[in-house]
């Protein structure tokens, strides 16, 4: 990962429009946006969006100062591969006939990673990893043939016991965000 690459995790209320508004502020400030994910936290009213974008520090400093004042979003972390837990999850359709599916299989081996389909002349291939390892996998399918590649995003968690929703109900103090 280069250094102006950042992993950010938003805590945001679960409500339609929040996402669109988020990565319009990135967009306005001309950030590539690498990864994107989107899914529900442990409670329903919350959302967390984990985006990893290039900006020099200043630059992200600005934009998380405007995502704060977005009235949906309520705590914005940056996460690092010293504080964080980061995965991907990929499915690749590669080319796997009689001839190469032994050797396609060895590979899927290799990388702890699982076949979730088999048809004739293809398998489809599950796996989770760090960015490095997803890299890895299909640098070592490719010489097979890459039918079908899908990726998610990078989700990411804080290491440790304390979780990003406990903290934003401590800083905010919001009646919204107590537990019921």
């Amino acid at each position: 990962m280069s250094d102006t690459r950042h992993t950010l995790s938003v805590l945001v209320e679960n409500k339609p429009g929040v996402l669109t508004r988020v990565a319009a502020l990135f967009a306005r400030r001309a950030f590539n946006i690498h990864s994107l994910a989107v899914g529900p936290t442990e409670r329903t009213d919350l959302s967390r969006i984990t985006v990893v974008v290039d900006a020099a520090d200043a630059p992200l400093e600005q934009v998380t100062k405007q995502l704060h004042k977005l009235v949906n979003v309520l705590k914005i972390s940056e996460l690092d591969n010293d504080t964080a837990v980061q995965r991907e999850l990929l499915l690749v359709k590669v080319r796997a006939d009689d001839a190469s599916r032994t050797a396609v299989l060895q590979v899927v081996e290799l990388f702890r990673a699982h076949v979730v389909d088999v048809a004739p002349d293809s398998v489809t291939i599950e796996a989770t990893g760090s960015e490095g390892k997803v890299r890895a996998l299909l640098t070592a399918l490719e010489p097979y043939g890459l039918r079908e590649i899908v990726q998610s995003g990078v989700v990411a968690v804080a290491r440790g016991s304390k979780s990003m929703s406990e903290r934003a109900v401590a800083d905010k103090g919001d009646r919204a965000l107590r537990p019921a």
